[in-house]
């Protein structure tokens, strides 16, 4: 998939709300710039977050919840993350019963983290549009758009 903006990005975001629920993690994955944290802006925005979502990259994890969203989400950036143990006392685990996790670089953790995370690469491509492809698990097999 092609995403030629940062807008086209905030409205590929804004399609995955309608098809997120708790439960879900949706993985980020790219370099610095490739339009990450568009993507969970969009996103948020379309639960229902006035304002400006902004980057957990300092905080690591920024919790939304109801009603400033419709479900509970978890932003989560671990590009601060050395260690996969640090992350142990973030309660990304036991946040997975009852909220969407959107986590920026998730490669800092092993891959059996993510296992069923609809994992989303981002590539910045020649003339600055952004690259996506898409590993689509399971649980997203019918919710998922093929373009």
């Amino acid at each position: 998939m092609r995403l030629e903006d940062a807008a086209a990005s905030e409205a590929l975001g804004a399609r995955l709300a309608g098809l997120a629920r708790p439960g879900d993690v949706i993985a980020l994955s790219g370099q610095l710039g490739a339009g990450k944290t568009s993507i969970a802006r969009g996103l948020l925005a379309a639960l229902g977050l006035e304002g400006e979502a902004p980057s957990p990259s300092f905080a690591i994890v920024q919790p939304y919840a109801p009603p400033e969203v419709r479900f509970p989400v978890l932003h989560v950036d671990l590009y601060r993350i050395d260690d996969p143990a640090e992350t142990e006392e973030l309660g990304l685990d036991d946040a997975r019963y009852d909220s969407l996790l959107v986590v920026e670089w998730p490669e800092r953790l092993p891959a059996s983290a993510w296992s069923d995370a609809l994992w989303l690469t981002l590539t910045i491509e020649p003339d600055g549009a952004r690259g996506l492809t898409a590993q689509v698990p399971a649980s997203w097999k019918d919710r998922w758009f093929p373009t």
